[in-house]
């Protein structure tokens, strides 16, 4: 289950990275443009989406994300429900947000770090030997 505090301490390991508040709500920018925005409740996230893959994005699960504000429909944005998030949904929706407003050089090397974190993950674990022969 992801907080606002994750979101927080994600963002602000992000290269150029600032916090803002602006009108009571929490804002995580890359000098003015925004990439991450909390609900006042920071039980939500908006976070920048490719607009023309957004649809598809809600309706792979619409339970977790949903449309932005009327008014925010025109920017490359989508909305999500924090509490199932897990941390490495989070990390990809924030760093994948962050990456979108940055120069490409600056967001490769970060996004290279978690494409081989989860091809690590995904790799099968190395035999266990059950007789303990050879294991010196």
């Amino acid at each position: 289950m992801a907080t606002a505090q994750d979101v927080r301490t994600l963002a602000l390991t992000l290269p150029r990275t600032e916090e803002a508040l602006v009108r009571d709500q929490t804002k995580f920018r890359v000098g003015r443009i925004v990439y991450v925005a909390l609900s006042r409740d920071e039980r939500s996230m908006g976070f920048a989406f490719p607009r023309e893959e957004r649809v598809a994005l809600i309706a792979s699960e619409p339970e977790k994300y949903f449309m932005p504000v009327p008014s925010d429909e025109r920017y490359n944005w989508v909305r999500v429900w924090l509490a199932p998030l897990d941390e490495d949904e989070l990390t990809e929706l924030v760093v994948g947000a962050w990456a979108m407003v940055v120069p490409k050089r600056l967001s490769a090397d970060r996004l290279a770090q978690m494409e081989a974190r989860t091809v690590r993950r995904d790799e099968p674990a190395a035999p266990v030997k059950e007789d303990g022969v050879g294991d010196d």
